[in-house]
């Protein structure tokens, strides 16, 4: 028997990570991540799931952030009863990172069939809820880094520092002779709260992410990290209005508030005051405390309880900040697609004197890749939004190594005697990787695979493909239709207003109508042709 892999996520996008590994009768998957960014995309997370649940033994999974883990609560659904391996600070966070995705999609559900422009649509539908979600963070085991366990049987598995967030983890796996190593996320050197990633060395095959495979970041120590976040600080405050930051719950407000919690106390931002504006992230926050002895950078003193933070839990006094000027705001998503953030870019957005300050990766089509790119007008839930506000970047902030800290880590795993697999990295970060990893010979085999693919893993060979992957499923990796209608809508009047003849602009709405309705006559007629 030979070990295979079915790779059902994070295929040239960054998120849904998800990888089945067959050996004989035993099934494991290697984490369950929930699909996020475009609606397209999201639209993968209400398929029926590509595997068999009650075939599968066991999940081992990277760590706790939902694009690794948001599908475990469909797992539980289904009927899945067994466990889910992973470190003890992982299962600390899944406790509420699921509970809280369960409640998201209850509240995102409700949401959409509120909209006025989805009247007569058939009832959107949550893929689980935050019963099904608890179900599934009770089926936590925890393994101490470094510590073989078996989770089915013919399979061994060990996990080893990922240096990504708290308790992120590389799984090392052993089956039918294959030694395998999947990255999980990668974090870079140096960075905050965690020691730099770690694992052995000589592999059959190597499961690499790619989400910076095309960037080489400037290196940037903390103090400086802090130095730039002082500087925008400082600006956002002179400009009067107040700095909204889309943040990610889990690690990236962690890293903020350390550093916030650092410059206002050398006096160094004035009087400036921080709203955690995230029931999530001040859940996260508490994990955080408990093992603040074990994090780095920290002293050992709980600089989450800084006299500077206030966290924000109560929905009316989080729409009382939008009636402040001044105030530092921090929300998720840190993608802007769901959660309290949407609520405070439509109120900030469009004030001259605001200033949204992006310290994460955005995915392509999602709502904070479009802000950040220099979209003029944007939607949010329905509505349009004029985009006026100060839009600002700081990248060091990254939880992810960068094109050169990856090749290092891809490095130092060799010799690979079989196959490096880049995935979770959007198309041209995979490509730019795959290109160097090639010129540097770090693999004798360089494989980017699609979601839907399965491979064969040999020992010391080569992998083989024994079944193609989804192409159809291509055209929802990047930006879709809908974000081109978003961009579309929110320009229509201004651009129809621009035409000063009333006739003339009667005539261009006649125009687009008339274009529409020919797609649906033409819809109609092959309808009736195949009938």
């Amino acid at each position: 028997m030979t070990l295979s892999l079915t790779v059902h996520g994070a295929a040239q996008t960054v998120t849904g990570s998800c990888h089945e590994l067959r050996s004989g009768k035993s099934r494991i998957l290697l984490d369950c991540g929930l699909f996020q960014g475009s609606r397209s995309l999201e639209a993968l997370n209400h398929e029926p799931l590509p595997f068999d649940v009650h075939g599968l033994d066991a999940v081992v999974l990277s760590h706790a952030h939902i694009d690794h883990s948001g599908q475990l609560p469909r797992l539980s659904a289904a009927g899945y009863k067994g466990p889910i391996w992973c470190t003890e600070e992982t299962a600390e966070l899944l406790q509420f990172m699921l509970a809280d995705a369960g409640r998201i999609q209850e509240y995102e559900a409700e949401r959409r069939n509120r909209r006025r422009d989805r009247a007569g649509d058939d009832p959107f539908k949550p893929i689980y809820t935050e019963a099904d979600a608890i179900a599934a963070a009770r089926l936590a085991r925890v393994v101490k880094l470094g510590e073989w366990i078996e989770p089915a049987p013919g399979f061994r598995c060990r996990l080893w520092n990922a240096g990504h967030i708290l308790g992120s983890a590389s799984i090392e796996v052993e089956a039918e002779g294959t030694r395998l190593l999947y990255s999980g996320d990668i974090g870079p050197d140096n960075k905050a709260f965690h020691p730099d990633p770690a694992a052995p060395a000589g592999f059959d095959h190597v499961i690499c992410e790619s989400t910076y495979g095309d960037r080489t970041r400037t290196k940037v120590s903390i103090a400086e990290r802090r130095q730039l976040l002082e500087a925008e600080i400082l600006a956002a405050r002179a400009r009067g209005g107040n700095l909204v930051i889309p943040s990610f719950a889990l690690e990236r407000t962690q890293e903020l508030l350390l550093d916030i919690a650092t410059l206002s106390s050398a006096g160094r931002i004035g009087n400036a005051m921080v709203f955690v504006d995230s029931p999530l992230a001040n859940k996260a926050t508490t994990a955080f405390r408990k093992y603040v002895d074990q994090l780095e950078d920290t002293g050992g003193r709980d600089v989450f309880g800084h006299p500077s933070i206030r966290y924000v839990n109560d929905v009316a006094e989080s729409m009382k900040l939008n009636t402040m000027s001044g105030a530092i705001i921090m929300a998720a998503s840190g993608m802007c697609e769901a959660g309290r953030i949407r609520h405070h870019l439509f109120y900030n957005l469009p004030r001259r004197d605001s200033t949204i300050l992006f310290v994460g990766f955005q995915a392509e089509g999602s709502l904070g890749r479009v802000i950040l790119e220099g979209a003029k007008r944007v939607r949010i839930s329905g509505r349009d939004v004029q985009v006026r506000a100060q839009v600002r970047e700081i990248v060091s902030y990254s939880a992810h190594a960068d094109q050169t800290e990856l090749l290092a880590w891809i490095a130092e795993r060799g010799p690979i005697a079989g196959s490096l697999l880049l995935d979770h990295g959007e198309k041209g970060a995979i490509e730019e990787l795959r290109r160097l990893a090639e010129s540097q010979a770090l693999a004798p085999s360089l494989i980017v695979p699609e979601i839907g693919e399965t491979w064969e893993l040999p020992p010391g060979q080569p992998a083989r493909r024994t079944k193609t992957g989804r192409t159809d499923l291509r055209p929802a990796l990047g930006r879709d239709w809908q974000n081109d209608y978003a961009d579309l809508a929110t320009s229509l009047k201004r651009r129809l207003a621009a035409i000063r003849d009333a006739e003339a602009r009667q005539k261009a709405i006649a125009q687009m109508r008339a274009v529409l309705d020919s797609y649906g006559a033409y819809r109609e007629h092959k309808k009736g042709k195949h009938h």
